[in-house]
């Protein structure tokens, strides 16, 4: 009696046959666990975080951080205590320049519309300090004679 003959690539196409559809099961169930079919509303909302973030967490439900200070422009105290110094640079086109202030040693901004008058390079001034957000300085800026 004749056997029937099953070939080598009889046996590999059989073989893809199989393996392409097992593969296609498998891509089937993972489409079912990651379809959003049957959730809630509060699964499928993104909510945005203070930073512009995608977050699944509810804003109500974050931790807030305590505010943070701000400092406030003006000076530190009600008494405003007088500095001198000499103006280390100055760039009039610009508008801008420092002082060398004479106790701390500290170089201190100095900006063309705080100045009573003009004042140039190596002039003696008196000012008051103000601290700002970039760091400290000078106000009601007047040149010594």
């Amino acid at each position: 009696m004749g056997r029937a003959k099953e070939t080598f690539g009889k046996k590999e196409t059989t073989k893809k046959k199989i393996q392409k559809k097992q593969e296609k099961e498998l891509r089937k169930e993972q489409r079912k666990e990651n379809s959003s079919k049957g959730k809630t509303v509060e699964e499928l909302f993104v909510y945005v975080d203070e930073n512009g973030n995608l977050t699944s967490v509810p804003p109500e439900l974050r931790k807030t951080k305590a505010p943070r200070e701000f400092t406030v422009k003006g000076p530190v105290t009600d008494d405003p205590v007088i500095h001198s110094g000499v103006v280390s640079f100055f760039n009039a086109a610009k508008g801008y320049g420092f002082i060398k202030d004479d106790q701390t040693q500290e170089s201190i901004f100095l900006h063309i519309l705080q100045v009573k008058g003009t004042v140039e390079m190596e002039d003696r001034v008196e000012f008051q300090i103000e601290n700002t957000a970039k760091g400290p300085s000078a106000v009601r800026v007047k040149k010594i004679q």
